[in-house]
C-alpha cells in the first residue's frame, strides 16, 4: 500500500512532474502515486477531448483523439497544448503538480520554463500494453489488437509529423525512465524512489 508522505510534499514548496510514455504503459497509475503525495493532476489529453465536446463528437476513438491533438499542435504550434496548461498552472496557487499526456518534444520544451520540472518516461512491453488496452475497456480503446498496435506505434512517432504524437523522442529526453511490467506495489515504490531522487536534488 502506498504511503501517503503529506509532510514530504509539502516541503517541495515547488514541484512539476511530467509523464510522457505509451498508451497504457502505466502513466495514470504513476499519477495517482503522485495525487496521493498531494500532487495535483492535470494532462494535455483532457484538453484534446475538451475540443472533442465542443464539437459534439460523443464516441471518441483513439485515432480521433490523436487527429484532434494533431490538428492543434498544426495550429497553435507544437507546444500548444503544453503551453495552455503552464499558462493555467501559472494562474492559481497549487505549486505541486503532475503532468500527464506528453507526446512532443516542443511539450517537454514548454513545460520545462516551470520551476523544478522532472520529466518522468515510462515503459511497457507491446503485449503487456495490449493486455492493458484489452482490460481497461475504454471507448477510445475498443479496436482489433492489430488497429491498437498501429495507434501505438503512431503515438511512438512512426509515419508522424514532426510536430504530432512523438512519444518516442520525448522518452529521449525524460529524466526518469520506468519499465512498467510488473505490479502495481512494484509501481508505487519506484514513484517514491524517484520523488526521494528529486527531494535529494533539490537539497530537501
Amino acid at each position: 500500500m502506498l504511503r501517503t508522505r503529506q509532510h514530504e510534499s509539502e516541503k517541495l514548496q515547488q514541484m512539476h512532474i511530467g509523464l510522457t510514455g505509451s498508451m497504457a504503459s502505466g502513466k495514470g497509475e504513476l499519477a495517482k502515486c503522485f495525487k496521493r503525495m498531494n500532487f495535483s493532476y492535470i494532462s494535455l489529453s483532457d484538453m484534446v477531448r475538451d475540443v472533442a465536446r465542443q464539437r459534439g463528437i460523443k464516441k471518441l476513438t483513439r485515432q480521433e483523439m490523436q487527429n484532434i491533438g494533431n490538428e492543434l499542435r498544426l495550429q497553435g504550434g507544437p507546444g500548444v497544448l503544453a503551453k495552455r496548461i503552464r499558462e493555467k498552472i501559472n494562474s492559481g496557487k497549487t505549486k505541486t503538480w503532475i503532468i500527464d499526456g506528453i507526446r512532443n518534444p516542443a511539450e517537454v520544451v514548454e513545460l520545462r520554463e516551470l520551476p523544478h520540472f522532472y520529466l518522468i518516461g515510462i515503459t511497457s512491453d507491446l503485449e503487456v500494453l495490449l493486455k492493458r488496452l484489452n482490460s481497461r475497456n475504454r471507448n477510445t480503446d475498443l479496436a482489433p489488437a492489430s488497429k491498437m498496435k498501429e495507434v501505438i506505434r503512431r503515438e511512438w512517432g512512426d509515419g508522424e509529423p514532426k510536430d504530432g504524437q512523438q512519444v518516442g523522442r520525448c522518452m529521449e529526453l525524460a529524466d526518469f525512465t520506468i519499465e512498467n511490467n510488473g505490479t502495481l506495489i512494484e509501481l508505487q515504490r519506484k514513484c517514491q524512489e524517484i520523488l526521494r531522487t528529486i527531494e535529494g536534488k533539490n537539497g530537501r
